[in-house]
């Protein structure tokens, strides 16, 4: 086992130690109680001396004594075992609060390199095993220990030469679970992991299931399945193997120990050295002493499994952050949307250029339509100005102030956003439409919808704007949650505003009257619109026609078809292609 996993983990124990305290005295009290149970049941033994010569007296005592240990026993379980389970569901919370808050800091690039389905393995399945594994190891853990100590003891009062065979022989199991551990660890880790792939590959499938059947890729999704599947049975069944193999193991030792002790407790009873009262105690305690033993060895495995967990959380959590928001914090009391971008560099992998010398000056209340073939760069640059993504080189300024000094939540506060593909989330139509305005009014919600032109549809659900609406918004359609999404931003009303082609799945009657919602929205306001129709672009103040991560020219509509250049030659692909 990775000591050093298990040293961190444990640091997240540190604030509940009361609890860790609470647990052990539990532990303490309740074996001392049960390892009394022995010494009684041997008194009342030796109380049965025969035929007609039984002490009921004293035998009654003894009941009454076995009864209030039993009892002190149970409650103080009890009490251990709540002690456990706060120490471990509050250390887990507190990981997984903190793992949560990390992806909120991450940079979008780990989240877009990284299947979702393992991130979501990792938190919630992950976890899962950290918590069963601190579970069995503080309560099985404090039990055993306690229980071996205390045995001894007890064992050695009644007599030192069984005690010592007892002391030398059982440890012999916990080498046997050593040795079994080390090589079952590296194939629960390996189970983590394909199980972390199949989580992508399923969360993947469902979210694409529309898509798989349109091209009937269902067999194919089903073979790459089972070769997932397949592997994952693999591995689990070495891993769960050589797991099981610890309990048996150290039975089969333990029975050896039992039986040696039975033996020389039997030769001691005939030569007068001990009672049969307290050789029945011997052998209770004999048999009590070596199932710790057996506790521990399956301690051992739910621990890996826990370390190996751990070791997955904390390759997330010791990502690199996304850098910091600079200090002291400058913000923009007035933005009239004034944006320079000058010389800037940026590039997703460093051996392949993606932006080169960029340079972009808009003047307040301008649109700016960005335009270009696939892969030109349209939407890393929406991308750099929200920075979702920081540039490598050059600037880029806000009124004058480089967006480098301003804080990432007032700098995105300064835009809106609709985009191509939409969002929404498990929620009502209301909640959704404010969800960047918690403190809004029904009044400028329903406002808001009716400039998006979604309040007619909203109207019609079947609980108006409290109709709850799945997080995969299957319970409305796409051009539904488009106007969800416009609604979003017109409630917000900020100073620039982002189009990324935003009414591309509005049908053609509702994106005439969308548009001039985002007319009236538009004025005064600068906006960067990036578009695949160009027509929906004539109107634009300035059109950057982009290629290979430069601007290779800029102008209005008319201009730009005058020159009879690269955007003339799309313009005209597109308007033949609906003539055709």
């Amino acid at each position: 086992m990775h000591i050093q996993p298990l040293k961190r983990l444990l640091k997240y124990v540190k604030p509940y130690r009361k609890y860790f305290v609470g647990a052990l005295i539990g532990a303490i009290g309740c074996v001392f109680f049960t390892l009394l149970t022995p010494i009684i049941i041997g008194q009342a033994v030796d109380l049965l001396i025969g035929k007609g010569l039984v002490d009921f007296t004293g035998l009654l005592i003894i009941l009454r004594n076995l009864a209030i240990v039993v009892v002190m026993s149970a409650v103080l379980t009890y009490f251990m075992q709540l002690c456990t389970n706060q120490l471990s569901y509050r250390t887990v919370k507190d990981l997984r609060e903190e793992l949560f808050s990390k992806l909120e800091e991450m940079p979008l690039k780990y989240i877009d390199t990284t299947s979702h389905g393992e991130i979501i393995s990792r938190i919630i399945v992950d976890i899962d095993l950290i918590s069963d594994g601190l579970l069995q190891g503080f309560s099985n853990m404090f039990t055993g220990i306690m229980t071996i100590v205390g045995t001894l003891i007890f064992m050695m009062s009644i007599n030192f030469n069984i005690a010592m065979i007892v002391f030398f022989m059982t440890p012999i199991s916990l080498v046997v679970a050593s040795l079994i551990a080390k090589f079952s660890y590296k194939f629960l880790r390996g189970q983590l992991a394909v199980r972390g792939e199949m989580g992508g590959f399923v969360e993947e499938y469902i979210g694409q299931l529309k898509l798989v059947k349109a091209f009937s890729y269902e067999s194919v999704s089903q073979q790459e399945f089972e070769e997932i599947n397949g592997r994952l049975q693999k591995i689990g069944v070495k891993a769960q193997v050589l797991s099981a193999i610890t309990g048996p193991s150290t039975r089969f030792v333990n029975g050896l120990v039992y039986a040696a002790v039975g033996i020389y407790g039997a030769l001691s009873v005939v030569y007068g050295h001990v009672s049969i009262g307290q050789l029945s105690s011997f052998l209770s305690y004999a048999n009590q002493y070596t199932k710790p033993f057996n506790d521990i060895s399956s301690v051992i495995t739910e621990l890996q499994s826990a370390v190996a967990a751990a070791q997955r959380i904390f390759g997330i959590l010791d990502q690199p952050s996304q850098s910091a928001d600079h200090t002291p914090a400058v913000t923009l009391e007035h933005c009239e949307g004034k944006v320079d971008i000058d010389h800037v560099d940026f590039s997703y992998q460093p051996s392949r250029p993606l932006i080169t010398d960029l340079n972009i000056h808009v003047q307040p209340g301008q649109r700016i339509a960005i335009v270009g073939p696939t892969g030109c760069g349209k939407t890393t640059i929406i991308n750099l100005l929200m920075r979702f993504y920081d540039i490598n080189n050059g600037s880029i300024k806000i009124q004058d102030k480089d967006m480098m000094l301003l804080p990432r939540d007032h700098l995105r506060g300064l835009y809106g956003m609709v985009l191509q593909d939409t969002w929404v989330f498990g929620g009502t139509i209301k909640e959704n439409i404010a969800y960047g305005k918690k403190d809004a009014t029904d009044e400028e919600i329903i406002a808001a919808a009716k400039k998006a032109y979604a309040h007619s549809f909203i109207k019609r659900l079947p609980q108006g704007y409290d109709t709850v609406i799945s997080d995969d918004g299957n319970s409305i359609s796409q051009g539904q949650k488009q106007l969800l999404s416009i609604a979003r931003v017109m409630l917000l009303n900020p100073p620039m505003l982002i189009l990324d082609e935003a009414t591309s799945s509005i049908d053609t009657l509702t994106e005439i009257r969308v548009q001039r919602a985002f007319d009236e929205m538009m004025k005064g306001k600068t906006s960067f619109i990036v578009a695949h129709r160009l027509s929906t672009i004539k109107n634009a103040d300035t059109i950057l026609v982009m290629n290979a991560g430069k601007i290779i020219e800029q102008g209005t509509h008319n201009e730009l078809l005058n020159k009879d250049g690269f955007y003339a030659n799309l313009y005209q692909s597109q308007f033949a292609k609906n003539e055709d």
